[in-house]
């Protein structure tokens, strides 16, 4: 049963063909089984998610369900806020984040009855591309151990390809979400900014962070939405729109959407598998009655040295000023290196960044979804390379290397916009490989029925990775 998906997962146990205490410990079997190699977890809460499980099994036989994921087990990035459970936030202090307020986005997940399994790896202080960490052990590629697993949420990505848990929680600030779920080979989406609360989860950057699904399927993925989606009145910049049925929207025809295919940035410089996958996926689309259309995008590096470098580093800075200033010995090299450097961004700057920010997203709408409904792009410009070669070297060149890593995903951060991460192939030696599918803003019902329908034709989400 760790192999099916989380849809599948919940109409099993609310139709009683098996119990959630026997999904929860087998998710706990195999995590006690496979993640002293994998890395996936900081904290498994077994005697809590099986006591929990055991409770939601008698409602249900009394005639009571809590929801859509009621006896569904999950695990959440070990940013979030969890009762009971400490925030490391990735770093060496096991309750280095305080919450006056659980995550909102778990807290909803457990109201819809989902069973919480634990908190998962990170990169520390969701700063790297990779997965690595010093402090809890590198997060290993469950396609490849010994390759990076995609980061910051690293161990969201190993855990649900891995089959430790059914569906996660991560967050994305610069592709945090989708470059562990293409390197993983799962599905992660990246909402529109504000689309999902964030209360209850460690800042990165206020005006960059988003939090997010990521699971087996799209459809997974669009019943996890459904249920975090919305406002929050503890997170000011939630949105107030209504949520959409997002299930509904997966039809499965995509017939006449009009799909770009950016003749700039986004394909060049490619490794030659990750071209072919992002090609072949596009003649899918185009085979279903998409019809591609190709189109220059304003240029996106603009978006990423002009808006995110000077934003993320000042805001992320301010986050944990007192860990660089104070205790900047526990931090990894790499992320201090990166962290610091936000004291030197002025306030004129980071105004400067903001307001040319608002600026280049309101032209990038303007210039592109006239034109179509959703962009398709690569998510990683190359497999999932090895852990020591991105961490072989010195700072300079390390972070050198998480900058290249993410250049295709940080972009769509800096303009709010939501994308979804859907596998779309292997490289030759057998590494996952994913397109994003970017759309409107609020537009996730479109982006969710376009991966639903390539998912529908393909079956690369089917496939496991060689670990049991």
């Amino acid at each position: 049963m760790t192999e099916w998906t989380a849809c599948e997962l919940a109409a099993a146990i609310r139709a009683r063909r098996i119990s959630s205490a026997e999904a929860t410990r087998g998710y706990l079997d195999r995590i006690v089984r496979l993640d002293r190699t994998l890395r996936a977890f900081i904290t498994v809460d077994g005697e809590r998610a099986l006591a929990h499980a055991k409770a939601l099994d008698a409602e249900l036989a009394a005639g009571r369900s809590r929801g859509p994921l009621h006896g569904v087990p999950l695990a959440y990035k070990d940013l979030c806020a969890i009762p009971g459970l400490p925030s490391s936030c990735g770093t060496r202090t096991g309750a280095y984040f305080v919450s006056e307020h659980a995550c909102t986005g778990a807290a909803r997940l457990a109201a819809a009855g989902a069973v919480t399994l634990g908190t998962l790896n990170m990169s520390e202080l969701a700063m790297g591309p990779f997965g690595d960490n010093a402090h809890h052990g590198d997060a290993q590629n469950p396609w490849r151990p010994g390759h990076v697993s995609g980061g910051s949420s690293s161990g969201s990505g190993v855990a649900v390809a891995a089959g430790l848990a059914a569906g996660a929680l991560g967050t994305d600030t610069g592709g945090s979400i989708r470059l562990p779920a293409a390197c993983c080979g799962i599905v992660g989406l990246k909402p529109t900014y504000g689309r999902v609360s964030r209360a209850g989860v460690m800042p990165l950057s206020w005006t960059m962070d988003h939090l997010g699904p990521m699971a087996r399927t799209v459809r997974d993925v669009a019943l996890m939405l459904g249920v975090i989606a919305g406002h929050d009145p503890l997170d000011a910049t939630s949105s107030m729109r209504p949520v959409a049925d997002y299930e509904a929207s997966l039809t499965g025809s995509i017939a006449g959407l009009r799909v770009g295919v950016p003749s700039n940035y986004y394909f060049d410089g490619l490794h030659a598998d990750v071209e072919r996958a992002a090609r072949e996926a596009l003649t899918t689309l185009q085979a279903l009655g998409a019809r591609l259309v190709d189109l220059d995008l304003p240029d996106p590096r603009l978006l990423s040295q002009g808006c995110s470098n000077p934003i993320v580093r000042s805001e992320a800075a301010a986050a944990h000023a007192r860990l660089f200033r104070e205790r900047p010995e526990e931090v990894q090299p790499a992320v201090l290196a990166r962290g610091v450097v936000g004291f030197n961004v002025s306030a004129v700057e980071y105004l400067q960044a903001l307001r040319l920010r608002a600026r280049l997203t309101r032209e990038f709408i303007a210039a592109v979804f006239p034109h179509v409904d959703v962009l398709v792009t690569p998510v990683i410009p190359e497999p999932a390379p090895a852990l020591a070669d991105v961490k072989a070297g010195g700072v300079e060149a390390i972070v050198e290397r998480m900058g290249a890593f993410s250049r295709l995903t940080r972009p769509i951060n800096a303009l709010g916009l939501p994308a979804l991460a859907v596998p779309c192939g292997f490289s030759a030696d057998g590494r996952p490989l994913a397109v994003q599918i970017v759309g409107r803003p609020f537009a996730e019902a479109t982006v969710l029925r376009v991966g639903d329908a390539y998912q529908r034709v393909t079956d690369w989400h089917t496939r496991r990775p060689p670990i049991d």
